[in-house]
């Protein structure tokens, strides 16, 4: 890679960043071009952001309280943390209870019925791990779901923060949900696993 297309790349990921918005090949050309991370690298806690690419899921995030993701260890990740009603304390979700292809509100309706929903789907026990995997022709840290056929992965923007891609198997559309998480071990929350 010459460093015109390091240039190049830079202004996109930063037009990614800013407008949490973009093309699934723009993404996807950031993500190939991004260090790929180690399974330490990823232990805390992580804030995340979308990047709408038209996938299904975009705008699903903010108003159902999603949070992140918590890395304790390989063997032990919160792959669904979401800030509870008063936003001082996060819970855990268990994947499994949550269909992923059903038809849902993107506004302040899906934030209701996920804390109607909050003692059916809320776990203590972590409901995923993380492997190096290859993906997109490199190995990278990738969060596998216990009980879904969905794998994280993911790939360095900085010290504090990665770009994920989330890859469904059977995904209609073909093509990864992007989002970004930023480490956020610092702010003091009440986490209620």
């Amino acid at each position: 890679m010459n460093l015109d297309n390091k240039k190049v790349n830079k202004e996109l990921l930063n037009e990614l960043l800013t407008n949490k918005k973009g093309d699934v090949a723009d993404v996807l050309r950031v993500y190939d071009q991004l260090e790929p991370v180690s399974l330490d690298f990823m232990t805390g806690r992580w804030k995340g952001e979308e990047i709408k690419t038209g996938h299904a899921l975009d705008g699903m995030l903010v108003p159902s309280g999603w949070y992140g993701k918590i890395f304790i260890s390989p063997e032990e990740v919160h792959p669904l943390v979401f800030f509870a009603k008063n936003k001082t304390q996060l819970y855990s979700v268990n994947p499994k209870y949550l269909p992923m292809d059903l038809k849902v509100p993107k506004n302040k309706v899906l934030g209701v019925l996920m804390t109607l929903s909050k003692p059916f789907v809320q776990t203590k026990k972590t409901s995923a791990r993380l492997r190096m995997i290859e993906y997109r022709g490199r190995a990278t840290a990738t969060m596998a779901y216990d009980a879904k056929p969905i794998n994280d992965h993911f790939v360095k923007i900085d010290e504090n923060t990665v770009l994920g891609l989330m890859d469904k198997k059977g995904d209609s559309k073909n093509f990864p949900y992007a989002f970004v998480l930023k480490r956020d071990d610092e702010t003091n929350f009440n986490i209620n696993f």
